[in-house]
């Protein structure tokens, strides 16, 4: 894989979340941007961290993401994001706990202050590495 490094996608209609991740699935910069300024902000995600692969969810609007992302010049894979959405809540929680009364709410009642989709990327970004991991085999 190169670099080691992992640049995962969660497209949407709006908005895509995106996560660079090294080879042991640790999230080294993660966020969400609009689809108009999507390319242009994995460009510069691309030259500043150099990942040798883009990990994109198979869901919403895929196909049109692709098609741009692929002016990056990165192989791209397709991940299953199967359930990432509530995985990404999980993972949000768990990096961010609710403070003040909100930690005596189960967390499974509660829904993050903002979009998770960055979550989502990592997930889908950890999904692609795992697959990766079976398809070299052991080291």
């Amino acid at each position: 894989m190169g670099s080691g490094l992992v640049l995962g996608i969660d497209p949407g209609t709006g908005k895509a979340g995106y996560a660079v991740l090294d080879a042991d699935g640790t999230a080294l910069v993660q966020g969400i941007e609009g689809l108009a300024g999507l390319l242009d902000r994995l460009k510069a995600v691309v030259a500043e961290f150099g990942p040798s692969a883009l990990a994109v969810g198979r869901g919403t609007n895929a196909g049109r993401v692709i098609k741009s992302l692929e002016a990056l010049g990165l192989p791209v894979h397709q991940v299953d994001e199967y359930e990432t959405t509530r995985f990404a809540r999980t993972l949000y929680f768990a990096e961010n706990p609710p403070a003040g009364w909100r930690r005596l709410v189960p967390r499974s009642l509660q829904v993050p202050p903002r979009p998770v989709d960055d979550y989502a990327a990592i997930l889908i970004a950890r999904r692609y590495l795992d697959e990766e991991g079976r398809a070299r085999g052991p080291a």
